[in-house]
């Protein structure tokens, strides 16, 4: 009798400790939140790769962050010289593409409504946002599931966002499809934190921007752009080609409840170097920084300016559409 008492305390003991030793998903919250928000600034480096189209792009990506809201974003394209850095100042938001001389100004609180896998700060408020969020351990990795607040959430609902126990610092976040098949990648390659850059570091200097001549717009020839999309119904309904002054493609969609018009022309470089004022917020489409509004959505990308416009299109369906863009010899 003594002896089954005394396996049945040793069980019990030992269950305590194990839970002991097993911190809650609150408890790990809490130290993260503390971590990551509380800082005062920090440098990142990182890498990221994305799935989404027919063959793997992998960028190089550079953050500067100082509380409360100073933002500089580097991206560029690993093995191109093409780059582009989103600047968060006190004066605006500004989108910078050194390859076409070109700077963007939005009015807009980015990144508050929208969460970047890349920022570390957006990442923990992801996880006190969902309810419904898991955590669990493997080896010496915390792994926190949550809903995507990213401006892919309706494509890629789900990520999952890997912790190193020992320094409470992200190792990489992987951003899911519907089927939990990973389409982004961005892993830290360095991170630190209490680093304060001074505001001026974050001033965005017109004069050392590489202001470019005008190109010209007696173009004959346009690489086109299809949209890439399972909608029952939709499909190309009309497309015209005007060349009178450049090249301008119109690309007309409908056929079910979704409709929308896609026009191509090619990217210009300013004559000046004046940061032109755009409408809408900016959203990462990963490969680019678009401008999206209500009804439109305009960007650039592989010398093609592109501008998708809709009545009937949420959104995150803008957002698809433009996420969705391929070469005509891919689609």
């Amino acid at each position: 009798m003594r002896s089954r008492i005394f396996v049945l305390l040793l069980v019990a003991i030992m269950t305590l400790l194990a839970a002991c030793g097993s911190p809650s998903k609150e408890d790990v919250m809490k130290k993260l939140s503390g971590k990551w928000n509380e800082t005062k600034g920090y440098e990142l480096q990182a890498t990221m790769e994305i799935k989404t189209g027919s063959e793997p792009r992998v960028y190089d990506v550079t953050v500067w962050h100082t509380k409360p809201d100073f933002y500089k974003v580097n991206v560029s394209q690993a093995g191109s010289q093409d780059s582009q850095m989103i600047v968060r100042n006190e004066e605006g938001v500004f989108v910078i593409t050194p390859s076409l001389g070109k700077t963007y100004k939005f009015q807009s609180d980015w990144p508050t409504q929208n969460s970047m896998p890349y920022l570390i700060g957006t990442l923990s408020d992801d996880i006190k946002a969902d309810k419904n969020s898991t955590m669990k351990e493997k080896d010496k990795t915390y792994i926190f599931e949550t809903a995507s607040r990213n401006n892919h959430k309706k494509v890629l609902p789900t990520q999952q966002i890997h912790i190193d126990k020992k320094t409470l610092l992200p190792k990489y976040v992987s951003v899911m499809d519907e089927n939990k098949e990973e389409k982004i990648r961005v892993t830290f390659n360095k991170i630190t934190l209490g680093v304060e850059h001074k505001a001026s570091d974050y001033a965005v200097d017109m004069e050392k921007q590489p202001g470019k001549k005008s190109q010209s717009t007696d173009h004959t020839g346009l690489m086109k752009f299809y949209p890439n999309l399972d909608w029952e119904g939709t499909v190309l309904e009309e497309e015209t080609v005007i060349t009178e002054n450049g090249v301008r493609s119109f690309m007309t969609f409908g056929g079910g409840d979704k409709e929308f018009v896609v026009v191509q022309e090619p990217a210009e470089a300013p004559v000046d170097q004046v940061a032109v004022s755009i409408e809408g917020d900016p959203v990462d489409l990963g490969f680019t920084v678009a401008a999206l509004t209500a009804n439109s959505i305009r960007w650039e990308q592989d010398g093609v300016a592109f501008f998708v416009a809709s009545s009937t299109l949420t959104p995150d369906e803008l957002i698809e559409v433009a996420s969705s863009m391929h070469p005509e010899d891919s689609k």
